[in-house]
């Protein structure tokens, strides 16, 4: 496993690295509103959606520089919806990452249009990546942005946030729980291996093992989540644990106990790796991911 995280943290080095290149250009904007996307951007993420993007079009033999602006797009995606998400609106918290969460340096205002400027920056990026393409390299291309912006809307991360907040104050079933995980966490990791599959060219089945792996890494991602918010550390989170039954959240943990959502996480571990198993040597990366998801402790 530490080899496993050495080679991770260079990919994440490099993908830091393009997204500081995506800042480099005059924005010609009030220099705030930068500093205020960048801050977010660049407080030490884990790049887990660029990553599994590019290292799903990797094991499927794909070209992984046509798909970087993509994986930097859906990387500022995901921080627009922390920043959004931490707000004393949603779930008012005050440390993301080990830092001050964005409206706290910048105000409620500046935070939202923090989130707003990522968003659409993200598909002004995306939109750039399609520039010289053309045939079928143009339409995969195309067709991986709109499952990308799919996820994060309504159909996905939105409806599944919306689903979180309605569930405040309330005892849930499982069915209601599976949906809030889906689209609120696991909907942008489906996205990032039907993209990963989409530019490749990958065969159908192919494409259907890998989205059954994303919704067992995306399910056991929340649920470690739920398990962390309550016997986490602090510091190694970055930020504050019991969030959850501050807010009156239902979670898996609360429905169903510790010890079972263990095991749950143990059982999508295995599951998910079981699912490659049938494409190849060339998804071992993959595989040792999804084992760093289900025992991570930040």
């Amino acid at each position: 496993m530490n080899e496993f995280k050495t080679l991770l943290s260079s990919k994440v080095s490099a993908i830091n690295s393009d997204l500081e290149m995506a800042f480099e250009q005059n924005l010609d904007t009030p220099e705030v509103i930068i500093e205020a996307m960048k801050y977010s951007l660049f407080a030490g993420g884990k790049r887990l959606r660029p990553i599994l993007m590019m290292e799903t079009c990797r094991a499927l033999e794909g070209d992984v520089e046509l798909i970087k602006p993509l994986a930097m797009g859906i990387e500022m995606i995901h921080t627009y919806s922390l920043i959004h998400d931490d707000l004393p609106a949603m779930d008012n918290d005050d440390l993301r990452r080990g830092k001050a969460t964005n409206h706290k340096v910048y105000g409620d205002a500046m935070a939202i249009l923090a989130g707003d400027g990522l968003l659409n920056y993200a598909a002004e990026t995306m939109l750039a990546g399609a520039h010289n393409l053309s045939g079928d390299t143009l339409v995969n291309y195309l067709n991986a942005m709109k499952s990308i912006m799919g996820a994060a809307g309504i159909r996905g991360m939105i409806g599944g946030q919306v689903a979180d907040m309605l569930s405040e104050n309330k005892i849930i079933d499982l069915d209601e729980m599976n949906y809030i995980h889906l689209h609120k966490t696991a909907a942008l990791l489906e996205a990032c291996v039907q993209s990963g599959c989409i530019i490749a060219g990958a065969e159908p089945a192919t494409q259907g093992r890998l989205i059954s792996y994303s919704h067992r890494i995306g399910l056991a991602f929340q649920i470690v989540d739920d398990i962390l918010d309550i016997e986490g550390d602090e510091v190694d989170l970055g930020k504050p644990i019991g969030s959850d039954e501050k807010n009156h959240k239902s979670t898996f943990v609360s429905l169903y106990g510790l010890e079972a959502s263990k095991i749950r996480v143990t059982e999508l571990e295995t599951e998910a790796i079981e699912l490659l198993k049938p494409i190849g040597p060339r998804t071992a990366f993959l595989s040792q991911l999804a084992t760093y998801i289900c025992r991570r402790r930040k």
